[in-house]
């Protein structure tokens, strides 16, 4: 089994420990590709309309202030350095050895600075979302949708993809329909189902945590994940088509 999952916006910086070294990370394939948008975003960065190129807010100065020294600057696990509702939910220093390492060898984090991680691999605190158009490499889902698809592949192997991604992040990479399934999350609201952002993030970083730590096999068909699901929420699968895979939807009451 392997969980697709995005990165979380915010970040916990690292205060000590040696620079990120892209030869150490997962997908060593991909470091030509990082070395571009590592250049490309430094650039940006320095630049008078960093803000607006980067889509964040003047308050975010700190965080597009770290882009200029990803160099340089501490790095700290995957797992640490992104904290955001899904990471906090997923609780992975909660987790027993044998999870934390479970963890590490299940779960993917696609990224819009290096294409994809290792949960444990490290990495300094940035600010990048997969929805930039970056000057210099272009729109970044697009730039990484033809740099990801063969080493996923073939880190998936044949086993169920768990696509816990925001839509934003599963552009840069679509898995095999037939080997795969995508978590939604809703919530009833007057009988009628609605998707609420905060909600789903929170929710997919449970799903995620409860497939790491339950007992028995991990699932390895989308009617077995349906099933594991069902052992904590209201679900219901609506199967794969040639084209799309499989849709978990986790409903909230």
């Amino acid at each position: 089994m392997l969980i697709l999952l995005p990165p979380s916006e915010g970040k916990s910086a690292a205060r000590t420990g040696s620079p990120v070294r892209l030869e150490d990370l997962h997908f060593p394939e991909l470091n030509d590709a990082r070395r571009s948008v590592l250049a490309a975003l430094k650039t940006a960065s320095a630049d008078h309309d960093a803000h607006a190129v980067l889509g964040v807010g003047a308050s975010l100065v700190e965080d597009v202030q770290r882009n200029l020294v990803l160099d340089v600057a501490p790095a700290a696990p995957a797992h640490d350095v992104y904290a955001g509702v899904l990471y906090e939910a997923l609780g992975y220093s909660r987790m027993t050895p044998v999870q934390k390492r479970r963890a590490r060898e299940q779960c993917v984090v696609v990224s819009a600075l290096w294409g994809a991680l290792g949960f444990g691999d490290r990495i300094p605190a940035y600010r990048l979302s997969m929805a930039v158009d970056l000057p210099g490499t272009g729109r970044l889902a697009s730039f990484w949708k033809k740099q990801l698809a063969l080493p996923l592949a073939e880190h998936a192997g044949t086993g169920l993809i768990v696509d816990c991604r925001s839509s934003t992040y599963a552009a840069a990479w679509s898995p095999p329909p037939s080997q795969s399934a995508a978590v939604n999350v809703f919530q009833l609201r007057d009988g009628r189902r609605t998707v609420v952002s905060h909600f789903a993030k929170h929710t997919r970083g449970e799903f995620a945590r409860h497939l790491l730590t339950r007992r028995g096999a991990a699932p390895a068909t989308p009617s077995a994940l349906l099933a594991a699901a069902r052992e904590q929420w209201t679900a219901d699968l609506e199967p794969a088509t040639a084209r799309k895979p499989a849709q978990l939807n986790i409903v909230l009451d």
